[in-house]
């Protein structure tokens, strides 16, 4: 049985995408609720119900699903009780009677504003006028209620189709239906039947199955017009109808096929028995008439809605086990309409279809207005040694990025002087840039900076104060560019009301004390990470799998420039190498922990200064040392010609990144490990990845792969769980 679900899970989730904002006018129906609890990766769910209520019966009716799903999607949520927002009544009312005028239906504004006020009638009218991208509904409205209306509303063009789509279990025949799918299309939605409508039904019937099968497994898709009989449009599509919209299909299939190569595959015969569609005579009845096909239809338009309902009802009824959900054409991708006995499955399976193809014509970018879920917009500063990085982001999606390039002549002027003193050289900077976008300070709802090198602090996002700002300029804990984030930030949004925020800096601390304890009591161990994306990438595997960060259990290795392997417990970052000072594995540009008795010689051999010693350690290590070069690709392409010594060194590596993320499992304290994350720019090699996984795999748990540090986007998501009110912003320092 073909599992098309997981073929649409893995569409969906092949590329980033903004997830499109879905109105459930019928969220206190436990079936649309437990379905909402398996879309959050694909979907930002508008609950037109009280929250209170909505949790109430996830309580009571949702606890076989497990605490973290069901708790994950109601934190993603928004909650609306229509009669709590007359703006948006009024609104739709007004909408509304302009309708009815264009519509010759009269109506005055009272008896608008009572309508659209409706659940059902609210979420349509809230797709139509772009607050939100798709309406679900119609497991408890009746027809007139929500289904009427929802086509009446949002079809284009006026012709609107609705589909069943079927999966059948393997005890089908096959031989009826290749792969024992199949797709019923349904002309009875559209009031009057001409040509025309019936053959844009039957080729829109064909795209969604085209759509949402893959080619690989149906190769072609074939559909057959059934015509009923001879007495009109009473019944359905006479043999006449069906032979003149059979000669209208190759034109509108045509247009279709100009929008994507992929509909060529569609083949569409016209007056076909639903007696021969139906059964296994069909494959030898076409191939005898010279189809160009082998094999029986896959889709199949019904000659009227009883047929459509029967079909789809029968199907349902003989197979039990079937995947089944409807899907309309016509709606732009905008409604999603239930039968009544549906469960949660077919739900959930109907709005990931219509999502998909909603993605699949490349039109829809992102929600038209942000009313249910509000786009934040935050400057984003990342401060390097030679650049700043820009970003703005409204919400989750960057919108602008560049990297502010300063040569070096520019730099040359602050040599040997405090970082701080490129404070307002950098700043300018910034500003020319936001001008060269059109963007002012007032534009903008916070600004998020790099953290510096402050005092240890716990993960999370901070609010920008005096005291930060003290420790930074005085550069107490060490000079680097990333002090300059929160400076720039804090200058930026001075005198405006706004916030400026950092987020997760190297100095993240929530190590146990006995973590930080040595052999020598001069020496402890000091807490510094790639905290940044060692955090995000943790938050990043909790999202994909609907559960939060404080509920997972993960090691997450940052292999870069430097490496930092760290142990994340239910959301506390509790122990990890400090790969500032290179400790732990050997890097591409850090020796990684060192021989102490050997390195003690090597101290006082006079061979080095302590400032050669120190390039050696950072900067000069690692690979560079080993191989003489930072280029792990470098390194690859020698490996594959033969070379043994990079071979070794490659294998070493390896050998120590796998052996730190191994050594870390006491940090977990006897529970189960959930995954191994492995991220930063070394975790784009196969080869690399492939030997971290297996030597690794005694730990029993997946090894999942990030690359790159994103770290704007971690800045960003940071700054924006504040702004939400998904979490507090802390204050610097903290109490303890």
């Amino acid at each position: 049985m073909f599992d098309i679900e997981a073929s649409l899970d893995s569409r969906l989730l092949a590329e980033p995408r903004n997830r499109p904002t879905v109105v459930f006018p019928e969220a206190l129906d436990a079936r649309t609720l437990e379905a909402a609890c398996f879309l959050g990766r694909f979907i930002r769910p508008v609950f037109l119900a009280p929250e209170a209520e909505v949790r109430a019966l996830a309580t009571h009716a949702l606890a076989h699903l497990g605490a973290d799903r069901v708790a994950y999607t109601l934190s993603e949520a928004a909650y609306l009780e229509p009669a709590s927002r007359p703006d948006l009544i009024e609104a739709f009312a007004v909408a509304c009677l302009d309708w009815c005028r264009v519509n010759e239906r009269p109506m005055c504004i009272e008896a608008a504003r009572k309508l659209v006020a409706e659940p059902g009638r609210f979420g349509i009218w809230a797709v139509k006028l772009g607050h939100a991208d798709m309406v679900v509904g119609g497991a408890i409205h009746e027809p007139k209620a929500f289904f009427r209306p929802m086509v009446e509303l949002l079809a284009h063009r006026g012709v609107a189709c609705e589909t069943g789509v079927f999966v059948l279990p393997d005890e089908h025949p096959e031989e009826v239906y290749p792969h024992n799918i199949v797709v019923f299309g349904d002309v009875g939605v559209n009031a009057s039947m001409t040509p025309r409508t019936l053959a844009e039904v039957a080729v829109g019937t064909c795209a969604v199955a085209r759509d949402l099968i893959p080619e690989d497994v149906l190769p072609e898709i074939r559909c057959a017009m059934v015509s009923y009989s001879n007495r009109g449009s009473d019944e359905g599509p006479s043999p006449e109808l069906v032979r003149r919209a059979a000669d209208l299909v190759p034109e509108i299939l045509a247009e279709r096929i100009k929008h994507s190569a992929r509909y060529g595959s569609i083949h569409i015969r016209g007056e076909v028995k639903v007696s021969v569609a139906l059964s296994r005579r069909s494959a030898d009845l076409y191939h005898a008439e010279g189809l160009p096909w082998e094999g029986g239809p896959n889709v199949i338009v019904c000659p009227n809605l009883d047929m459509g309902n029967l079909l789809y009802n029968l199907y349902a009824t003989r197979f039990p086990g079937a995947r089944k959900f409807p899907v309309m054409f016509g709606l732009r991708f905008q409604g999603v309409d239930l039968p009544m006995d549906c469960t949660p499955e077919d739900i959930r399976l109907a709005v990931k279809a219509s999502v998909m193809r909603l993605h699949a014509y490349g039109e829809w970018q992102r929600t038209p207005k942000d009313t249910f879920f509000r786009r934040h917009r935050v400057l984003v500063l990342n401060p390097g040694s030679t650049s700043t990085k820009t970003s703005i982001f409204e919400g989750d999606e960057e919108r602008f990025s560049e990297e502010i390039q300063h040569p070096a002549e520019a730099l040359k002027g602050f040599e040997g002087r405090p970082i701080t003193e490129q404070f307002a050289f950098r700043k300018e900077a910034v500003l020319r840039v936001m001008a060269a976008q059109g963007l002012g300070l007032e534009d903008l709802d916070a600004v998020a900076g790099r953290g510096g090198l402050l005092r240890p602090i716990p993960h999370g996002t901070w609010s920008v104060g005096p005291a930060m700002l003290e420790d930074l300029r005085a550069g107490r804990r060490g000079e680097h560019a990333s002090n300059l984030g929160a400076l720039i930030a804090a200058e930026l949004v001075a005198g405006t009301g706004k916030p400026a925020y950092i987020v997760d800096p190297v100095v993240v601390d929530e190590a146990d004390p006995k973590v930080k304890i040595s052999g020598l009591k001069e020496l402890p161990r000091r807490v510094i990470s790639h905290a940044l994306n060692q955090i995000a990438t943790a938050r990043r595997y909790a999202e994909e799998h609907e559960t939060f960060y404080e509920r997972i259990n993960v090691i997450v290795a940052h292999m870069g420039g430097g490496i930092t392997v760290g142990a994340h417990r239910k959301g506390r970052y509790i122990d990890v190498n400090n790969g500032l000072d290179g400790e732990g594995p050997f890097s591409p540009q850090r020796t990684g922990s060192l021989p102490p008795g050997q390195l003690i010689d090597l101290c006082f051999s006079g061979k080095y200064t302590k400032a050669e010693l120190k390039l050696l350690n950072k900067g000069r290590g690692g690979l560079v040392d080993l191989l003489g070069t930072s280029d792990l690709r470098e390194v690859e392409r020698r490996v594959e010609a033969g070379d043994a010594e990079a071979g070794l060194v490659f294998e070493a590596m390896t050998y120590q990144i796998a052996k730190a993320i191994t050594g870390l499992v006491p940090a977990f304290e006897g529970t189960p490990l959930d995954a191994i994350l492995l991220t930063g720019g070394m975790a784009r090699s196969s080869r690399l990845v492939g030997e971290l996984c297996r030597l690794t795999s005694a730990l029993g748990c997946d090894v999942k792969v990030y690359p790159g540090e994103n770290e704007m986007m971690a800045l960003a998501k940071g700054a924006l769980r504040v702004l939400s009110g998904r979490e507090a912003a802390k204050d610097y320092p903290p109490s303890n």
